[in-house]
């Protein structure tokens, strides 16, 4: 299963193998790899960040598993959808991810979904949680992309770049598809190298990361690095999208470059909004972080998941006093029946009686 990979303007090589290792039967790709590198690289920054949003530790890997299984599901059924004819005359291909066809937006839409739902399961602040999480997923999107490289997809059409690149795989591909890509105004040459794609995705995913940890401790709102990372991903691409030879399609528009282009204009418009209000309040305190709130600070306690725990404890502790309230209301009664009778009535100035003050 090796293939030689080429970029002839800079004069190099690469022997790529997509088979990492084998254990028995059972074949571990590279692809597979890099991906399971890719999830613990973001989520080990979320666990390092986790205080800085005012998170519990052990409720947010419960979100991420949550997430990750959702963004699995919707990452096939994304590309599942938008390639039916691959799978309408035999079904049980969909479930045979193993063979490929899997589509980032489907992944993000997906998790998305399932982190909400698992955020509400396990209590956790919705906006917080989805700040905190685009820091790990698009630190895992730049390296995740490295296994395109491996897989030699996910490239663009012909370029005269020197980083442009081919292999046989590449060669077959364009000429097989060279009817279809003319169909969405692309004419390629299958002699001629490509760009390759997930390299500016992988970089353009990278630059996002380190702008979104830098500002992480800028943030004025809980949800603005959720609308940053969307935006940012969005505009890099709907650009990228534009220049590759695989898109998903309806008719001919790209279905993901659409998405990306919708995604940029609403969260823009977001958050132009969010910080319209910001500032014409004049009130630092609005929209406060919830790190910043009472509540986020006695997570970071450990205190406020106690509190509830114990808060819902507390009737089951009570109910064997209930029992015994007859027999106390008895006895407390009998005591305080010669007090009451002792206690003369107060007059008030017009010798009417004085009522209690209620703000006592």
């Amino acid at each position: 299963m090796s293939e030689t990979l080429s970029f002839p303007g800079l004069g190099l090589e690469f022997t790529l193998n997509r088979v990492a290792f084998s254990i028995g039967p059972l074949t571990v790709y590279w692809y597979g790899v890099i991906i399971a590198l890719a999830f613990l690289a973001g989520i080990t920054y979320v666990l390092l960040r986790v205080k800085h949003f005012g998170l519990d530790g052990d409720r947010v890997i419960d979100v991420i598993l949550g997430g990750a299984i959702g963004s699995i599901i919707g990452a096939r059924l994304y590309f599942v959808i938008f390639s039916w004819d691959q799978f309408r005359d035999n079904l049980w291909d969909i479930f045979n991810i193993r063979q490929g066809g899997i589509a980032i937006y489907g992944g993000i839409i997906g998790g998305f979904l399932a982190g909400l739902l698992m955020c509400r399961l396990r209590r956790v602040k919705a906006l917080p949680m989805l700040d905190l999480a685009v820091g790990g997923l698009i630190l895992g999107q730049a390296i995740g992309r490295w296994g395109n490289f491996v897989n030699i997809e996910a490239f663009g059409g012909n370029t005269s770049l020197p980083w442009g690149m081919t292999s046989p795989s590449i060669v077959n591909f364009l000429d097989a598809n060279r009817t279809n890509l003319a169909g969405i105004n692309m004419a390629v040459d299958p002699s001629m190298p490509v760009h390759p794609t997930f390299f500016y995705e992988s970089v353009w995913c990278l630059l996002g990361f380190l702008f979104i940890a830098w500002y992480t401790r800028r943030r004025r709102f809980d949800g603005e690095l959720l609308l940053i990372y969307s935006a940012w991903y969005g505009l890099g691409r709907a650009v990228i999208e534009g220049l590759r030879t695989d898109s998903l399609l309806i008719g001919t528009i790209r279905v993901s470059q659409l998405l990306a282009i919708l995604c940029v204009i609403a969260s823009v418009v977001i958050w132009g909004a969010v910080r319209s209000r910001i500032n014409r309040s004049g009130d630092p305190e609005y929209l406060r972080l919830y790190v910043d709130t009472d509540e986020g600070q006695m997570i970071l306690a450990g205190t406020f998941y106690q509190k509830k725990k114990k808060a819902s404890d507390a009737p089951a502790q009570e109910a064997p006093e209930t029992e015994e309230a007859p027999e106390a209301q008895e006895a407390s009664e009998a005591q305080e029946a010669p007090e009451t009778q002792e206690e003369p009535e107060t007059p008030g100035e017009n010798g009417k009686e004085q009522k209690p003050n209620d703000n006592e």
